[in-house]
């Protein structure tokens, strides 16, 4: 014979669990504990008989084989003293989600896993061994997990329960069921023991978070103690609550947390109680009842974990501007720092903050040569570096402000943003150290074999040379950027990026005077250019973070650290660096994992709000998953959806420069699916073509540019041939150019998209494509290659296929068109110079067009046949 047992006072995720495991273990017998809360008896009472329950008294307990245990894996809980008589050998199958304690049960089966209800734990093994299940099972399966996971809200919830929970609305839940036992109106008795609770509570606070301590005594017992405890919990908006309360000889103590600062379990398993970090009970009996309340006061401050404070959140220095500062500059700053606001600073204080939308709507009014005090937020908010992340957040929130200045002494020491505390709460369960993200060790490896082999002999030498001196002027010199990435992928690259624990400056011009060449340096910056006389040109800057300093409008820099330094970078994979001190040369310094990321062909942000702050960074994700054929790993791809929509806020030019290096690196047909997965283009344009075709053309194109150098050397494209791709994503139609003009870099650019949009204007496609070159050499002489070539491959156009080909054609043809003919030629044929030259020399390009074996002799003979009436004149 088989038991299937649970805890006493038994909730819905522990009745759930029974009748799962029913499921699970078909010929056990299920026996309800003799407690149970008010709800499952309320729940029962319609629906008992819908399950065979047995009685616990016609069980033969001596002739168990097997216990089955859910919700719970200590037999003490079950409330069953016949639970003694089980016979030696008896086996036990266990499945719980608590943490284990120990009076739990160590022998058998045990499947004790962090899920937020044990239910979630038994509909896997269901779903596993494809048990089906009826709608009212899982209704009642959904209301046990929704019970023990507060609807999905408590922190004890895991991504396994939402997956349950989907699988069961399937499976067909009725969620009107779950709401109705969910939330129990209180019986009298119990909303006489709330309201004595509330009556007596204390209040103690402790590191920016409250705690209330209730007691009560009575005689007659009072069932539903949790529930009372979280309607207090829910009243009062405290961030705990411990109920104590006597009730008879036994005194009953529930604990409810709704922050994740505070851990109720330790106080209660103090008492030999047991519970998770947020919902917690225990029970003492003949308890002196003074001594056990003071020993539960005593123990409150245990149970708060560190406060995270504006100091550990705070960006520092602060980048300011002064109250002069021009709306217009005050606008070039926000989108250079990608901020949403700056203090303004005026004799030392903090005068005013002035916001991205100040700044807008100071420009709509054609207002940007206003000076900033006219538009700023006055007198602002400011907090203590001691203020804590939950007194931040009340603030934000009662005040609807995003930055808060931290002040200290009288000087503002830094400045919280919205930013900082979505950091702070979405941030702080991958480390200890709220402020900190990543490691403060990082992970050394030597790469001094890859950068003998890989750089010329002359250029590591300077490297090393470069090391030295940085030492002697009691510096720290490292290489970073795309070099360090490439050495490690055994890339050749030698675009040298220093980084300098110091004055990158000073270093430069030392280097200059030892080893010759010359400097160019930009003290603002805090950065210099080293052109060495072998041709080597190294960019060499102070590790640095940039701020605007009161009263300049350009920016400062502080010297900083290079883990600092290298936190400023886009991923992991190019925020690393190489050590050039002389102890330590060709040392790797990765504090952020680059060099794993490298082997499994990552990409990863630094952090979660990386593509909020950079919108940029996600069109420079999918440029270096083409180049390097890697992928975002999973959770950087989800930040990179749900930061799409802020593609839109980006400058025109910033994303035109992207997509210009993400055509010319790597596999464009590959960059434009992944424009397209993430829906990007859709920002860009009105409208777009369908995915098919928008594909089909840059399939077809990239394929034809990567070998037209190989079919003749006349094939030299410009710069400008990126927007071709652009070209393809929008539909042909008259004024379709103006799209592609705000992509626009420079004059090229602005020649392409003029001619690729006349030749849509003016409908060159409906034209006889049969005809001779002669006769397209009339229709496209004035057009360059790039927006030919464009026009001719988009297929959202007749005749696409005969396109293409005349044109590859034509533009071949011209471009190896013989040079024997010019006006020289012309004068000793009796021609005069004047505008009849060009006419005579576009028509001889015609001829030799159409027939390229024409001689210099026969070309002289038509001239004389055709243009003797010009001779003449």
């Amino acid at each position: 014979m088989q038991l299937i047992l649970s805890h006493n006072h038994l909730d819905f995720d522990g009745l759930a669990s029974m009748i799962a495991a029913k499921k699970l273990h078909p010929q056990s017998m299920m026996v309800l504990p003799h407690k149970r809360s008010s709800a499952v008896d309320h729940f029962l009472a319609i629906y008992k008989d819908a399950f065979a329950f047995h009685n616990e008294k016609k069980v033969d307990w001596k002739a168990i084989d097997k216990v089955i245990l859910v919700d719970t894996a200590n037999l003490a809980r079950t409330g069953f003293k016949k639970i003694n008589n089980l016979k030696d050998g008896v086996s036990f199958h266990v499945y719980d989600h608590h943490q284990q304690k120990e009076d739990d049960l160590t022998t058998g089966i045990i499947q004790r896993e962090q899920v937020g209800a044990t239910v979630t734990l038994l509909v896997e093994q269901l779903q596993q061994q494809n048990i089906k299940i009826s709608s009212f099972e899982a209704t009642i399966f959904a209301l046990g997990l929704y019970s023990d996971t507060g609807a999905f809200c408590f922190d004890s919830t895991t991504a396994r329960d939402l997956h349950v929970g989907a699988f069961l609305v399937e499976q067909g839940a009725q969620l009107q069921i779950i709401k109705k036992y969910r939330q129990q109106p209180l019986e009298e008795e119990q909303h006489l023991l709330l309201q004595s609770l509330l009556n007596t509570y204390e209040t103690y606070s402790f590191n920016g978070v409250e705690i209330l301590l209730a007691k009560h005594r009575q005689e007659e017992y009072t069932n539903n103690l949790a529930i009372i405890c979280r309607r207090m919990l829910e009243t009062t908006k405290a961030d705990a609550v411990f109920a104590l309360v006597e009730m008879g000889n036994t005194t009953f103590l529930t604990a409810r947390s709704s922050s994740d600062r505070i851990n109720v379990l330790p106080v209660i398993e103090a008492v030999g109680g047991g519970g998770h970090e947020q919902a917690a009970a225990g029970k003492a009996k003949n308890a002196e009842w003074s001594t056990l309340c003071e020993d539960i006061r005593r123990r409150l401050e245990k149970a708060v974990k560190p406060a995270i404070t504006a100091e550990n959140m705070m960006s520092s220095p602060v980048r300011v501007i002064a109250p002069d500062t021009a709306v217009i500059d005050a606008s070039k700053m926000l989108y250079r720092y990608g901020h949403t606001g700056f203090p303004v600073i005026q004799d030392g204080e903090c005068t005013g903050i002035i916001s991205r939308r100040d700044v807008d709507k100071a420009l709509h009014h054609g207002l940007g040569h206003a000076p900033v005090k006219g538009y700023m937020s006055r007198n602002p908010q400011t907090i203590s570096k001691e203020k804590s992340l939950e007194g931040i957040q009340e603030i934000m929130i009662e005040h609807n402000i995003g930055r808060l200045p931290v002040i200290d002494d009288g000087q503002m020491i830094g400045i919280v943003s919205r930013t900082d505390v979505i950091r702070a709460i979405h941030g702080k369960k991958e480390t200890n150290d709220p402020s900190q993200v990543f490691h403060h060790v990082p992970t050394r490896h030597s790469v001094y074999e890859f950068m003998s082999s890989l750089l010329s002999k002359e250029l590591f030498t300077l490297l090393k040379h470069i090391g030295e001196e940085a030492k002697q002027l009691k510096m720290n010199a490292f290489i970073i950027g795309g070099i360090v990435r490439d050495i490690l992928l055994h890339k050749n690259n030698e675009d040298i990026d220093i980084v300098v624990e110091g004055n990158g400056i000073e270093l430069a011009n030392t280097l200059a005077n030892s080893y010759g060449g010359f400097v160019r340096t930009h003290p603002t910056f805090q950065t210099a250019t080293w052109k060495h006389t072998s041709g080597f040109k190294i960019d060499i800057t102070s590790a640095r973070t940039e701020y605007y300093d009161y009263p300049a409008a350009l920016p400062d820099v502080e010297m900083s650290s290079i883990k600092e330094d290298l936190y400023r970078r886009d991923f992991t994979i190019n925020a690393m660096a190489i050590n050039l001190h002389p102890e330590s040369f060709g040392t790797l310094i990765d504090y952020f994992h680059g060099y794993e990321d490298l082997k499994k062909g990552h990409i990863r942000t630094l952090y979660n709000l990386s593509f909020v702050e950079d919108p940029t960074r996600l069109l420079r994700a999918i440029r270096f998953e083409t180049r390097f054929n890697f992928s975002m790993d999973e959770e950087t791809e989800r930040f990179a959806y749900e930061s799409v929509q802020h593609i839109h806020q980006t400058s025109t030019p910033r994303i035109a420069s992207e997509l210009k290096r993400l055509t010319e690196e790597g596999n464009p047909k590959k960059g434009f699916e992944r424009l397209q997965a993430f829906g990007i283009c859709s920002f860009l344009f009105q409208k777009l073509r369908s995915n098919e075709d928008i594909l089909l053309d840059i399939e077809q194109f990239s394929t034809f540019i990567a070998s037209a150098g190989t079919k003749s050397k006349h094939w030299q494209f410009t710069d400008s041939i990126w927007l071709s791709y652009m070209t393809f994503t929008i539909p042909c139609r008259p004024g379709v150019h103006r799209e592609l003009q705000p992509f626009s870099q420079n004059k090229q650019d602005d020649r392409f998209i003029e001619q690729w949009g006349t030749l849509i204007d003016h409908k060159f496609h409906e034209k006889d494509l049969t005809a001779p070159l002669s006769e397209w050499h009339q229709w496209f002489h004035q057009y360059d290659d790039e927006p030919l070539l464009a026009w001719a491959y988009h297929s959202d156009m007749t005749q696409q296929a005969l396109r293409k080909t005349k044109m590859e054609t034509y533009i071949n043809s011209r471009s190896h068109l013989p040079q024997f003919i010019d006006g020289n030629n012309l004068q000793s044929l009796g021609f005069k110079p004047g505008p009849c030259f060009r006419d005579i020399l576009f028509t001889v390009e015609q001829w030799l067009l159409d027939d390229p074996t024409l001689s210099r002799t026969d070309i002289e003979t038509r001239i004389l046949q055709t243009f003797h009436e010009k001779k003449e004149d």
